[in-house]
């Protein structure tokens, strides 16, 4: 009996011996937390070049944070550095070791063979950007002043309708495409858009003329920061027009349109 109890004992010291040691395997120990991701450094806009060709790469006017909050760094670097080297680089391909290589962009639009797809597709992409980059600033929006102003108010019915109707132009473009202020060749302003890279100096288009604002609703223009809320990009937008860019682009598009003497 007294056996039994020793060999009793003996197991129950030795359970509470081995139960000791596992707690001490169990000690808890610091993890250390993974270190804050950190941001990719934004590239520098003066750095972008196209390939050699006819056509170069415009100046980006401002940082690419310089439209925040409105459209991120991000997407203005991938749009500008991406997007847009692309449309030159292929324009330039598409055109090289033609007669196109002599004219301005707006002599190849306005002339263009819309079968073509390539010169069709890049040299409205390279003119579009062009445009979209320059009419946009940090610290801009508000309202028109001047002759820009009234010619709004005349033909549109108010800046607030001019605001409508780009809206609704932009918001109802399905898929890719942009928007338009336009100065016709009556000299008048009007609104529409177009699909894709076309825009309004191509032949037989649904709205014809100068562009003078042209806002991009291709969704690499706004996806990064607005998903699918197009309507949102859309209104932010209105923040960011550089309203004397595009009063030099009315001044200069209306005497064009006025009849020779």
């Amino acid at each position: 009996m007294k056996k039994t109890q020793l060999f009793l004992s003996s197991l129950v010291l030795a359970f509470v011996l081995q139960s000791c040691n596992k707690e001490k395997k169990l000690e808890e120990v610091e993890v250390p937390l993974p270190a804050t991701e950190e941001k990719a450094p934004m590239g520098n806009p003066d750095d972008v070049a196209a390939e050699p060709g006819a056509f170069k790469m415009m100046k980006l006017p401002y940082a690419y944070d310089a439209l925040e909050p409105h459209i991120d760094a991000k997407t203005v670097e991938i749009h500008y550095s991406k997007h847009h080297v692309g449309y030159v680089n292929n324009l330039n391909k598409a055109i090289a070791g033609t007669a196109l290589e002599k004219q301005t962009i707006e002599e190849i639009l306005s002339k263009l063979d819309l079968e073509n797809k390539a010169v069709r597709n890049n040299a409205g992409g390279y003119y579009n950007h062009n445009l979209y980059w320059e009419i946009m600033g940090p610290k801009k929006g508000g309202e028109p002043t001047g002759a820009l102003a009234e010619a709004i108010n005349k033909d549109l019915g108010s800046f607030e309708n001019f605001k409508t109707q780009l809206t609704e132009a932009a918001t109802k473009q399905f898929g890719s495409g942009w928007a338009w202020l336009v100065v016709d060749k009556t000299g008048k302003l009007v609104i529409g858009s177009t699909p894709n890279q076309d825009n309004p100096l191509m032949p037989n288009m649904s709205v014809s003329g100068t562009p003078i604002l042209g806002l991009d609703v291709w969704e690499h223009a706004y996806y990064l920061k607005y998903q699918n809320k197009r309507p949102d990009y859309i209104t932010a937008f209105f923040n960011l027009i550089n309203w004397d860019a595009v009063a030099k682009k009315y001044e200069a598009a209306k005497a064009a349109s006025a009849p020779k003497a």
